[in-house]
């Protein structure tokens, strides 16, 4: 298959001539958020009719020449996994697809174990993908020939897995479910923004902060902010900056002189050298303030999915009863078919019929095909 990368927006003339005659496009998208602070856009491939392009959105911006077909509702979008990539392209691009046809929500609806696209096409066809760029850094600039091979190959295989896959799916009279669930996906994702207005409070992020004392929490805001401003200005990930565990021990050591950092195993010497100074400046502050002024930890967050309150809990478990029974019958994985979250859910409205139960979120007619009933005989203890 050949490959072309456009890095101008002159050489992208046969791309737009593919686009304008393409009857099928497979897509995918690669960023930098396991090395840089942002998860930016870096790369966008796009297969049509057997020909490859890698597309360079940090050279230039793409947007005018994808929109068009990547909007078009007539027009299938072929992707693997398509969340984070859908997210991607709305915030970065504008752009909210249409036509999703995500093989990985195919594969899951046949019960496959390996959802990867690796695995996927090892197993369909034979095809081994190369994993040497996996966690490559798509921001680095130039990209190596090799680097554009390996994400050239993510979707040239794509358009004959839908196809092996839709097969199998009709085969099993399972094709509206993935397409529901494909519809649902598109909604979600087009859903995000930029920003949420909502600014994130960083201690969420760290387990067991939110039973420590307020003068503790706000020890640990500040030093997770000092690593977030100095991440943010070197446009690296969080923790390749300082990892949380040597940051949070940095914390209770109360340093007051960079030496106490360099003693931290695991703190990185030049972080200390470099930047130590104001963090043990911000940490004394915290110690030195009236503790009526800190900010305790924020109210009605929890980390990690909240247990239900005991008087659901034996509603939840005759709804997983009757889950579990179902998704062994057809042989989907239990989350696949619903999950606990959705379960709860269930629990907490207490939809009395089926039109009541389509109001759950995730709640997609195929499931309630399944399940419905089921599901409110449970709710009923019947």
């Amino acid at each position: 298959m050949s490959h072309i990368h456009v890095e101008r927006r002159e050489d992208a003339g046969e791309l737009v001539d593919a686009l304008a005659g393409a009857e099928r496009i497979a897509l995918d998208c690669e960023a930098a958020g396991f090395h840089r602070y942002s998860d930016r856009l870096c790369l966008v491939q796009i297969t049509v009719d057997g020909a490859t392009w890698t597309i360079d959105p940090l050279a230039f911006d793409p947007t005018d020449l994808l929109r068009d077909a990547l909007e078009s509702a007539d027009l299938p979008i072929v992707m693997h996994g398509a969340d984070f990539d859908l997210r991607l392209l709305s915030r970065d691009l504008g752009i909210r697809i249409c036509g999703l046809q995500d093989t990985q929500i195919y594969a899951a609806l046949l019960g496959e174990e390996g959802l990867g696209l690796a695995s996927l096409l090892e197993s369909r066809f034979g095809v081994e993908l190369a994993k040497k760029y996996q966690r490559a850094d798509w921001a680095e600039r130039p990209l190596t020939k090799d680097m554009l091979e390996y994400a050239a190959s993510d979707t040239m295989h794509l358009e004959r897995l839908l196809d092996v896959l839709s097969e199998e799916l009709d085969g099993m009279g399972r094709s509206t479910w993935a397409t529901e669930e494909c519809l649902a996906l598109e909604s979600v994702s087009a859903t995000v923004t930029n920003e949420d207005g909502q600014p994130v409070d960083l201690v969420t992020r760290i387990k067991g902060v939110r039973h420590l004392p307020v003068r503790e929490v706000a020890a640990i805001r500040t030093a997770l902010s000092w690593r977030d401003d100095i991440a943010r200005q070197r446009d690296r990930a969080v923790f390749r900056v300082i990892g949380d565990k040597p940051l949070i021990e940095a914390v209770g050591a109360h340093p007051r002189r960079v030496e106490d950092l360099l003693a931290i195993k695991g703190f990185p010497t030049g972080l200390a050298r470099a930047e130590g100074k104001v963090l043990i400046r911000r940490l004394q502050a915290i110690r030195e303030s009236d503790e009526a002024d800190l900010i305790p930890y924020p109210k009605g967050i929890r980390r990690g999915p909240a247990r239900p309150p005991p008087e659901l809990e034996a509603t939840i478990e005759r709804l997983k009863a009757v889950r579990n029974s179902i998704a062994e019958q057809i042989g989907l994985p239990r989350g696949t078919l619903l999950s606990n979250a959705v379960l709860l859910e269930i629990a907490r409205v207490n939809p009395l019929t089926l039109e009541d139960l389509v109001e759950v979120e995730a709640m997609r007619a195929w499931k309630i095909d399944l399940a419905g009933e089921a599901l409110l005989g449970a709710l009923r203890n019947d």
